[in-house]
């Protein structure tokens, strides 16, 4: 039986990399953050449940077990995972298509779905496919994100008016609005506005007065981060004095005291087919979304995350949430940003914010009672719109009209088909976008630079040529998506009035030639043959040239392969006189 080495072990679980080093003051620097963002965490918790359409607890549940889990197997020192509100936005939309009315039934779904999404990115994560998000595009991504944003705050808007409202896209939710209007509750509204514009305030005006007041930037930072935590102690308190509960203000009622519950995800075949396509989608957003932060935060530090690692981490805090009563969660932005400013400086900050969400979940979850719904809503909108950022449609179509077709694509799908469409369509945007490109490959022919071994875009520097020479330099792999663009081009440039006696095809930026592309390369070489011309290579590197000498094609190569282009324009600049006249040498 083979021997598991140490290297394995800490490969799997970083924890043995970071506890070595662990130490009292490590400690309190996690521990300060994790203080920091056990406060934001509890009101944004039971506002993503909500946001998800599961019970409040929910939220809680999904902010303990879950963290303890990233903090084993996760790899970025600041990540802060738990609910988040695009995750819980696409949770409501999966467990909305199943058409569940029971609350167990609803609870079940959810549980299932975060372990359907834990199963995948663990086997991801073993079998070391990370790089599979790279397929989708950060235009995409962002533009999916913006219009998440945008449904997501439009989708709240109930609760601060007090009004029934529904729908899973951005006409039928505003419709839905304006359809209740007429029955909007003025004490709901008038604490959903007071609500929404205290936190925005907060996240802007507070810290800085409070500094001006003199007190320390660490104690500060604490108070302003606290805002969400205070706009939810004030309204509860006012709602509980003056009974407005009895005058339509819609609370969030009895939460649960006590330890998430151990539970178990349906193995109904039936439920995991409906389910799955969710979770594969909330697998690759959300895995997207937590690596995005995770790199950015562990670049200003100078460390490195493991993205194949990544999936794990993110895998067992699925599964985690799974067996402890929540429901999908991912890495957060805004709670990364947090914790990272905060000091976290190992994952155990992650896990003390654990044990601040169970002491809360254990002591804190009565005084919830009479929490107003419209304070939940004012918390998910101030921390969406930061999310929002429209500018992306102008950078894309300043810099490239296909990217802004794509973000624009996704908003417009995102907000008139939901979420769920938004995504699949971004994902298969993003692969159709890289299949676009590659398949029109960049081919620039070149000419030597005088005074120079350079060969440069003859339609961008002044070169030499030569017209019984064509050099063609090939700035992308070949593969069956490209390889006859590329023999087109060459074919519609050698048909010209031009003596051209050589062609070379440079291949310093090809990295790959598939079968289709060989296949391609042979008919290529034919084709000039027959026209009397000679195909040659240069700069071709060590992989791909491995890849050609297996084959027949270097046998039948018309011409030669040239260690460089200058090679190749010393060898081949002198044209090759022309073939005798047949009846000039009969006469001879």
């Amino acid at each position: 039986m083979p021997r598991i080495s140490a290297q394995t072990f800490t490969q799997y679980l970083p924890i043995l990399t970071w506890a070595k080093e662990y130490n009292r003051d490590t400690a309190s620097s996690d521990i300060l953050a994790a203080v920091i963002v056990t406060i934001m965490l509890i009101p944004q918790s039971l506002a993503y449940a909500l946001l998800a359409g599961l019970p409040a607890e929910m939220g809680l549940y999904a902010s303990i077990l879950p963290l303890v889990a990233y903090a084993i197997f996760g790899t970025s020192r600041a990540l802060a995972v738990g609910p988040v509100a695009v995750v819980s936005l696409m949770t409501a939309a999966a467990i909305g298509n199943l058409g569940l009315s029971d609350p167990a039934q609803i609870a079940l779904a959810a549980g299932t779905l975060a372990f359907i999404s834990g199963a995948l990115l663990l086997v991801l994560g073993v079998l070391r496919l990370g790089f599979l998000a790279n397929f989708l595009s950060h235009p995409v991504i962002a533009g999916f994100i913006t219009a998440s944003g945008v449904l997501i705050a439009a989708s709240q808007l109930k609760h601060i008016f007090g009004i029934e409202a529904h729908g899973h896209t951005l006409i039928t939710v505003v419709g839905s609005l304006f359809e209740n209007l007429s029955q909007t509750s003025l004490i709901t509204l008038v604490i959903g506005v007071s609500a929404t514009a205290f936190l925005f305030w907060v996240r802007k005006g507070l810290k800085p007065r409070l500094l001006a007041a003199g007190l320390k930037p660490r104690l500060a930072d604490v108070l302003a981060k606290a805002g969400p935590v205070g706009a939810v102690a004030v309204t509860t308190l006012v709602t509980w004095l003056f009974g407005l509960q009895n005058a339509g203000v819609k609370i969030v009622g009895e939460v649960p005291t006590g330890l998430p519950p151990l539970t178990m995800p349906s193995l109904s075949p039936d439920l995991w087919n409906q389910l799955f396509l969710s979770a594969v989608l909330i697998s690759i957003i959300g895995f997207v979304e937590s690596v995005s932060v995770a790199q950015t935060l562990a670049a200003k530090k100078r460390q490195r995350i493991q993205p194949d690692q990544e999936l794990i981490g993110l895998g067992a805090s699925n599964v985690a949430a799974a067996v402890s009563g929540g429901y999908p969660v991912t890495g957060g932005f805004a709670r990364s940003v947090v914790n990272f400013d905060a000091g976290a400086e190992t994952p155990a900050a992650g896990a003390f914010t654990a044990i601040g969400i169970g002491i809360a979940a254990l002591l804190l979850t009565p005084l919830l009672f009479f929490l107003p719904k419209a304070t939940l809503a004012a918390t998910i909108i101030v921390a969406v719109l930061g999310l929002v950022d429209f500018s992306i449609l102008k950078r894309a179509w300043s810099y490239s009209k296909v990217d802004f077709a794509a973000v624009f694509a996704t908003i417009a799908l995102t907000l008139g088909f939901g979420v769920e469409i938004g995504v699949s369509s971004g994902v298969l945007i993003s692969i159709g976008l890289h299949l676009y490109q590659t398949s029109r490959p960049h081919v620039a022919e070149v000419g030597l630079v005088p005074g120079t071994h350079h060969f440069r875009n003859i339609n961008r520097h002044k070169v030499e040529t030569h017209p019984h020479l064509v050099t063609l330099r090939v700035d992308e792999s070949l593969y069956f998506a490209n390889a006859r663009f590329l023999e087109d081009y060459v074919l519609g440039r050698v048909a010209c009035d031009e003596p051209i006696q050589h062609v070379v095809l440079m291949f310093p930026a090809v990295n790959e030639v598939d079968m289709s592309a060989l296949e391609t390369l042979e008919e290529l070489n034919r084709r000039l043959s027959e026209m009397g011309i000679q195909m040659h290579l240069s700069e071709v590197k060590g992989p791909v040239m491995d890849r050609l000498q297996r084959s027949h094609f270097l046998d039948d190569l018309t011409g030669r392969v040239f260690l460089s282009q200058y090679d190749a324009w010393q060898a081949l600049e002198q044209p090759k006189p022309p073939a005798p006249d047949a009846s000039e040498t009969d006469a001879a």
